[in-house]
């Protein structure tokens, strides 16, 4: 069985470790602890990890957030990925720095990557890992909040919480969304 994770972030260095990467940080991480090298390829960066029977491919746009979906799209037509098998991970504004959130669908809350994905997909029916990154910022600085860096206790929690993403996406390729949900979210 084939599954696309899709790690949302903004490419370049200007962009490493702000808050609205932590896709892409989850994705570095699975590559990190597996062995896997993501290659360029089109419309994102790809790697593919081979566990317990299935194939997960892994992807981190290049298309900057607001376009996300055309990458996700072209992966899932190329690979010939069922929209029941595509898992976004994406930062997320509500909930506490390091809280991962399992949600088989949902609005965008004004996420620009996850807008975009609805726009092209049609809808707002699919699989989505949620990880908090907090809200701490004045009003009227949420751009600078999501693009800013996370300060050091906060990158060290999330990055222990990194590993609890990685069981996340495993089991949800393995036991589908239903049983990973009642297993992890709190």
């Amino acid at each position: 069985m084939k599954y696309l994770v899709v790690g949302l972030g903004n490419i370049g260095p200007e962009y490493t470790f702000t808050r609205h990467n932590a896709g892409f940080m989850a994705l570095d991480r699975i590559a990190a602890q597996e062995g896997l090298t993501f290659e360029l390829k089109k419309l994102a960066q790809h790697a593919e990890w081979k566990s317990k029977g299935r194939s997960i491919h892994l992807i981190k746009p290049t298309t900057y957030m607001n376009l996300s979906g055309k990458a996700v799209l072209y992966w899932m037509t190329q690979l010939k990925i069922p929209k029941d098998n595509v898992l976004i991970v994406v930062d997320d504004l509500a909930l506490p720095v390091g809280k991962l959130r399992l949600k088989p669908k949902g609005s965008s809350a004004g996420h620009n990557g996850l807008k975009d994905i609805e726009r092209v997909l049609q809808g707002a029916n699919y699989s989505r890992l949620k990880i908090g990154i907090g809200s701490d910022f004045p009003k009227g600085r949420q751009v600078d909040f999501v693009l800013g860096r996370f300060p050091e206790d906060e990158m060290i929690e999330l990055i222990n919480k990194l590993d609890k993403a990685k069981d996340m996406i495993l089991s949800f390729c393995t036991i589908g969304i239903q049983k990973t949900m009642n297993s992890f979210n709190e």
